[in-house]
Parts: C-alpha cells; sequence; structure tokens
C-alpha cells in the first residue's frame, strides 16, 4: 500500500495541469510574464515544449526549497553534470 496520499501530490499541493493557465498561475509574477511571451512566440512545433519546460520550473518553484535550487541552476552552482557536458562524453548519445 502506498504512502502517498489519495489525491494531490505528496507535499499536499494538487498537482499543477499542464494547462497554460495552471502553469501560469502557479508561477511568481516575473516569471508568468516571461512564460507569456516565449508561449506567445512558440507555434505549433514548439509549444509543446515551452508549455513542458515552464511546468517543470513551476514545479520546481512550488518545491520548499524551490528559490534556492532555481538559483543554483541559474548560476551553474548546482551539483550535478549539465546535459551538454554528458551528451560530449565518449559513447554517449
Amino acid at each position: 500500500m502506498s504512502t502517498a496520499p489519495p489525491h494531490g501530490h505528496h507535499d499536499g499541493h494538487q498537482p499543477i495541469a499542464r494547462t497554460q493557465d495552471a502553469v501560469a498561475a502557479a508561477l511568481p509574477p516575473a516569471q508568468r510574464r516571461e512564460f507569456y511571451r516565449e508561449t506567445g512566440e512558440a507555434d505549433d512545433e514548439t509549444i509543446g515544449g515551452v508549455l513542458r519546460r515552464w511546468w517543470l520550473r513551476a514545479q520546481l518553484y512550488r518545491a520548499p526549497e524551490g528559490d534556492r535550487i532555481h538559483a543554483a541552476l541559474r548560476s551553474g552552482t548546482a551539483p550535478g553534470s549539465p546535459a551538454s557536458a554528458v551528451l560530449r562524453r565518449p559513447g554517449a548519445g
């Protein structure tokens, strides 16, 4: 039997729906403006990727340590290797 709540996310929040309105509502105001700018510029081939990327960011902003994690990612001080470095490794991809 699972210890997860029957409804909602493991942290007690309802999951963020993967819709433009739900993602925008979950973002801080400054990020919301950028989200709307990117979705407004996206075409039919790129809109899914834009929405998916911002949905993941919205999840991060909701996390208890989301601000700290986001700052570390933006500054390049987060632990781990960038995907670009991993893909350059011999035998990758």
